[in-house]
């Protein structure tokens, strides 16, 4: 499962981190970092984190991802 982080989207709620801290984290100016590797014991947290994310910066994609296990769709 790949983790899709839309930081143009992002406003820096900070709820993901809130979730999952060991796979989301923020930048300098509050915005979504997607820094851990994403494993299948993260799944039930990711679809939460994906859920609460007030502005839908957050999605899901089936498959194994790229590199470490972890995406970041679109820089700012």
């Amino acid at each position: 499962m790949r983790v899709i982080a839309d930081r143009r989207r992002c406003v820096g709620a900070g709820q993901c981190s809130l979730v999952l801290p060991e796979i989301f984290d923020s930048d300098d100016e509050g915005l979504v970092l997607v820094t851990g590797e994403v494993t299948e014991a993260h799944t039930a947290g990711l679809r939460h984190a994906v859920r609460i994310c007030p502005v839908g910066a957050l999605s899901l994609r089936p498959g194994p991802s790229p590199g470490s296990g972890t995406s970041q769709a679109a820089e700012r």
